[in-house]
């Protein structure tokens, strides 16, 4: 029985919802920087795309640059509904709004890969 498999996407979505908790901290830590860019990750499309097993890269020439392991989502640019005069389209009211619906969203796949690493040891224990 191979690991990965047991756990699905689930292992690798831990990892995006970080991923993506590192750039909407680093939103707010810039929230005052003039002309800073407010990015976010694309999950739902990442997540689609692993889901669907097609590859995000494809490699036309051997001099292309390779994939690392499984699709990663997009880092994108945010569409500012107000730009300030400062070129920054960080809006703090967003990006805590966005932080904590990801936090939330991050511990529900902590806790499902807990539930899925307890069912398994309870399996290979035999109880």
């Amino acid at each position: 029985m191979d690991i990965d498999s047991a756990l699905g996407i689930h292992a690798q979505a831990l990892q995006w919802r970080a991923r993506r908790l590192e750039v909407l901290a680093s939103n707010l830590a810039n929230a005052e920087t003039p002309g800073y860019k407010a990015r976010d990750l694309d999950f739902a499309d990442a997540l689609e795309t692993a889901r669907r097993g097609r590859a995000v890269l494809v490699a036309t020439n051997p001099r292309h640059l390779q994939p690392a392991g499984s699709q990663a989502p997009a880092l994108r640019y945010r569409v500012p509904a107000q730009p300030s005069l400062d070129g920054n389209t960080v809006d703090p009211d967003l990006e805590k709004a966005a932080f904590a619906e990801a936090v939330v969203r991050y511990q529900a796949s902590l806790r499902f890969l807990d539930g899925k690493v307890k069912g398994l040891l309870r399996a290979i224990k035999g109880e």
